[in-house]
């Protein structure tokens, strides 16, 4: 009885002793490398095994640094991986270059266009990672996001078809999209443009006190706005029929709608 209890306790205080640390991303093409440190004893290394996908990595870890190379896995780029390091308490591996296994902006157009009633259709090939195409309008002299959609990721060489539906303003459109990974850089497709049949938007009314309308045709219409005070500062933005602006002081602004900008005072 007292062996048996001896084992478990054995077992136990092992368990106890090994800590692990993880990462996953999706295979970029390139390996991940491991400052491996000496354990708290001095008479080895800190990480005692690596598992990929939950295969062990041949070669072990007994050496103050490793490469974890994923072609001994046989996997894909573009795949998803999960690394796990187990390692002694007490010290902790470091990896160096942990930005590899983040999604990159790889992918291209193939084909690309769009409606006069703003049903944007597009397709793809060479997605490494699943990022977010953002929908862009050209409106009020600059870039307008519009909406966003997610991006399926298949790096093997497929392609993937994608739609969005736009609201258009009126007149002419142009539209891209844009996808931008981990370094911040943003790249944009071709651009495709189309004539909306949208009715021209008017506000009302000319003086503004507490509320500025949207009105196409005599009738009440929803549109895109932004209203920015006279230092350049965004003060309101949305969606809608009308802006509550009975909180706003009185002055100076200029309010974006449609596809056109206007000076309007608050009295």
């Amino acid at each position: 009885m007292k062996k048996v209890i001896l084992v478990i306790l054995i077992f136990f205080l092992n368990l106890v002793a090994i800590a692990a640390l993880s990462i996953e991303g999706r295979y970029q093409g390139k390996n991940l490398y491991v400052q491996n440190p000496m354990n708290d004893e001095g008479f080895g290394y800190c990480a005692t095994k690596v598992l990929v996908n939950g295969d062990v990595m041949p070669g072990g870890t007994s050496v103050g640094a490793f490469e974890i190379d994923f072609s001994l896995f046989n996997i894909d780029i573009g795949e998803p991986v999960f690394i796990v390091i187990e390692h002694d308490n007490g010290c902790i591996p470091k990896i160096l270059n942990p930005e590899v296994l983040l999604s990159r902006s790889t992918y291209s157009i193939v084909k690309m266009n769009i409606s006069s009633e703003g049903k944007l259709e597009f397709r793809t090939k060479g997605e490494q990672g699943k990022l977010p195409f953002v929908i862009e309008q050209y409106r009020w002299n600059k870039w307008v996001a519009a909406g966003e959609v997610l991006g399926k990721g298949k790096g093997n060489g497929e392609e993937n078809a994608y739609d969005f539906a736009l609201t258009p303003h009126s007149g002419g459109n142009t539209v891209r999209i844009v996808q931008i990974d981990h370094s911040g850089i943003k790249r944009p497709s071709g651009e495709v443009k189309f004539v909306s049949n949208s009715p021209v938007i008017k506000k009302t009314p000319a003086k503004v006190k507490n509320q500025i309308k949207f009105i196409a045709n005599k009738k009440s219409i929803e549109t895109q706005y932004e209203i920015y005070d006279a230092y350049g500062n965004i003060v309101k933005k949305g969606v809608g029929d009308y802006v509550d602006c009975s909180n706003l002081l009185r002055g100076v602004y200029y309010i974006n709608f449609d596809n056109v900008n206007e000076k309007f005072i608050k009295n």
